[in-house]
């Protein structure tokens, strides 16, 4: 982007001229130099640089005097016979010198037309970039506020039910819109670029706690692979992710409990697969316990969602005490 920076300044007409008598000047007093070590001929050997060279750092005003006044130094000086004559031979050569040089000065112009333009054509991209962001940001903020809304109104709502199946209803009901709309806002990247998979588990893990109403609940999140996750399957992880913490500390802890940890990992178990894992130290599963049995809402939606993504979910008890939620899926997704 270097050939952005030019014409490095823009001098008024008079600094135009000044700056083209003096490129001028210079490359006469070179030419005169190496005169006696050329053969015959090359009148205009020094005098193209100095046009190019003025041409680029003052822009083509400046270029095209520089021209001017070179080619009336080469044809005064170098174009025989001396003085300002005019012959054939000298036509010729003026006539040479001047299709170059305004060549030279055009083709300079229209590069430097087109770097502006494509600064400019750049500089209003950026400007349409963060404007988007912005409107996705807001969007985003705005989508999170009526989830929080409808999760209130649907609280309110409860208190109106007097039948305990649809209290319950309810309640899980305001309990899910709330936790979506409290990861709603990282959801997306407005890039459209992948998101890190650790750092989004740990945003997630935070906000279901939070939304919980229960203290001294500790998570922790650990990553065996630096992968990536893709906008489409974003919703669908954190669902399955939220439900499983959520299942944690709704059914795994006491209230009594003092010591409670959730511990989500990720890791790759092959090459194209992913696996998350949700794990507490709660009081475990109830004997017996089947997935596919399971009349939870809650459960079975973690289960079509991972199904969504190509992958599957599974509860079963820890290796120590308290329950194993497993997420796998597909390393692409």
């Amino acid at each position: 982007r270097w050939t952005e920076r030019f014409p490095v300044a823009r001098l008024p007409f008079f600094g135009d001229l000044a700056a083209a008598a003096l490129a001028s000047f210079l490359a006469f007093v070179l030419r005169m130099a190496v005169d006696g070590h050329l053969p015959p001929g090359f009148p205009f050997l020094t005098f193209f640089p100095a046009v190019i060279l003025t041409a680029f750092l003052l822009g083509s005003r400046a270029g095209a005097m520089t021209a001017i006044l070179s080619g009336l130094l080469a044809w005064y000086r170098f174009i025989p016979p001396d003085g300002f004559e005019l012959n054939e031979g000298s036509a010729v050569a003026l006539t040479f010198y001047a299709f170059i040089t305004a060549t030279e000065v055009a083709l300079v112009h229209w590069m430097q037309r087109a770097n502006r333009l494509l600064l400019a054509e750049r500089e209003a991209n950026a400007r349409l970039a963060e404007t988007r962001e912005l409107l996705f940001r807001e969007l985003q903020h705005r989508v999170s506020n009526n989830l929080q809304v409808v999760a209130a109104l649907l609280t309110v709502q409860r208190k109106q039910v007097t039948d305990p199946t649809a209290r319950d209803a309810l309640d899980e009901a305001a309990r899910r819109l709330s936790v979506i709309g409290r990861i709603s806002r990282q959801l997306y990247d407005p890039q459209g670029s992948g998101q890190k998979l650790q750092p989004f588990l740990d945003e997630i893990a935070r906000d279901v706690i939070e939304a919980s109403g229960r203290s001294g609940i500790r998570h922790e999140v650990s990553a065996a692979t630096e992968a990536n996750l893709a906008p489409d399957a974003a919703i669908p992880m954190a669902l399955v992710v939220a439900e499983s913490i959520s299942n944690a500390i709704e059914h795994g802890f006491a209230e009594n409990q003092s010591d409670c940890r959730v511990t989500i990992r990720l890791a790759a178990p092959a090459k194209d697969r992913l696996a998350v894992e949700v794990e507490d130290n709660g009081a475990g599963l109830p004997a017996g316990f089947s997935l596919k049995q399971s009349d939870s809402l809650g459960l079975r939606i973690a289960t079509m969602l991972a199904g969504q993504l190509g992958g599957t979910f599974s509860l079963q008890p820890a290796p120590g005490r308290g329950a194993l939620a497993r997420l796998d899926l597909p390393a692409s997704v």
